[in-house]
């Protein structure tokens, strides 16, 4: 039985998929709770396959909203009404299980989106190359490179990023990425047919670049609408400089303009962040953000129209007026947050520096009950995304120059929630 509200895929579905696949065995491991959590969360037990080391200790790559639901802006759709009562807790019949491997042998994936028949699109960040993998099986089949992309390498966190399918994919054929340049980070488009990908064009370009701070997620809202985040590449000043593209929230149309709405006139639809690398939408339409700290505090923020997250002048909670502040935050030990994905009331985020999977449970428009899950068995995770049969596809990132690969290293993991 699903919740209301929630799509209808359920775990029983899921679980009968996944036994088709491969079985999963369970062991526990405890893991610490978020520093300034509005609930702490407790241990829980994890699932195994094939563990990846990480020795290296990476250095944070890298503000609470109101509690009670407004509706979001004109130009978003109207969430619906909260109860005013006390919600009853999300439902999990059991912790999250990894039950498969959909591939291995990849180099620092980053950006991970699927088409309509269930085929996946996979970006490479150092080695710029498109893959699409293919069937039941998931074969990898190389689309192409993304020619204008400039990755620095080694520990650097630049290069070919995030992806986004067109909405209208069927009709169009479109892809979406985030690109570092020689000279910007910037958002284009190529057609992907026959197998191939075409000729980028640009859609969006003078995004700040730097060695660190390069931001690079892409997701399409309910409204139809592109959002791009954005790092303020190394120079935290650029994230309080509405002029500047740079540690922002971005929202665009598939042309590349402000989109109807936007606060400023301009591409920002948000400000004051420092690295933002994870965006999802819940069911009524909320955007959510997860979000590199620099040495104290990891971000989870509820993102509004318009609204200041408050770096540099505060990282994690107390900004005051003026500023929001995040749902929840992390010590970067336990976090250093990338992807992010919305699944059935509850949001997940993936940890690089934290090498864990987060479950973070939805009350509405309040972020509580922070979980982990496979802490230092897979090493560092870097997206999450949900299939179209209702897993999570996971990747690691064991091979972006901070993380001890294992051999498989770099794999996408097959988890049921």
């Amino acid at each position: 039985m699903t919740r209301a509200g929630r799509p209808t895929v359920t775990r029983l579905a899921a679980l009968l998929a996944g036994a088709a696949l491969l079985a999963a065995c369970a062991s526990e491991e405890p893991t610490a709770a978020p520093s300034t959590s509005p609930s702490a969360s407790s241990d829980v037990p994890s699932a195994t396959a094939e563990p990846s080391q990480t020795a290296t200790d990476e250095a944070t790559d890298e503000a609470t909203d109101e509690a009670t639901d407004d509706a979001t802006d004109d130009a978003t759709p109207e969430p619906t009404q909260e109860p005013t009562g006390v919600p009853d807790p999300p439902a999990h019949p059991g912790p999250p299980a990894v039950v498969g491997t959909i591939t291995t042998g990849l180099t620092a994936p980053w950006g991970l989106d699927f088409f309509p028949n269930g085929d996946a699109i996979v970006t490479e960040r150092d080695t710029a190359r498109v893959l699409r993998l293919v069937g039941r099986r998931h074969r990898p089949v190389e689309l192409g490179t993304i020619a204008a992309a400039a990755p620095t390498g080694g520990t650097a966190e630049n290069g070919l990023l995030g992806v986004a399918l067109s909405p209208d994919f069927a009709a169009d054929r479109t892809a979406y990425f985030y690109v570092t340049t020689t000279t910007d980070n910037r958002v284009v488009r190529a057609t992907v047919d026959d197998g191939a990908l075409g000729r980028t064009k640009p859609v969006l370009t003078g995004i700040p670049r730097g060695f660190t701070h390069d931001g690079g997620r892409l997701a399409f809202g309910p409204d139809g609408y592109l959002y791009v985040s954005t790092g303020e590449s190394g120079e935290p000043a650029l994230a309080q400089d509405r002029a500047s593209l740079g540690g922002k929230i971005l929202r665009i149309t598939t042309d590349g303009d402000p989109a109807p709405g936007n606060p400023f006139d301009s591409p920002v639809w948000s400000y004051g962040h420092r690295n933002v690398q994870g965006l999802a939408f819940d069911d009524a339409g909320r955007l959510w953000a997860s979000e590199f700290g620099q040495d104290a505090f990891d971000e989870l923020n509820l993102v509004r129209k318009d609204r200041n997250y408050g770096w540099p002048q505060v990282e994690g909670t107390g900004g005051g007026d003026g500023l929001t502040d995040p749902q929840q935050t992390w010590d970067p030990d336990t976090a250093s947050p990338s992807g992010l994905a919305y699944w059935d009331g509850d949001l997940w985020m993936a940890s690089l520096k934290g090498q864990r999977l987060w479950r973070i449970d939805l009350d509405g428009a309040r972020a509580v009950e922070p979980t982990a899950f496979f802490v230092g068995e897979y090493g560092r995770m870097r997206t999450v995304a949900v299939a179209p049969d209702g897993s999570l596809w996971v990747t690691t990132s064991n091979r972006d120059g901070r993380g001890s690969p294992a051999a498989a290293d770099d794999r996408i993991l097959r988890v049921l929630p």
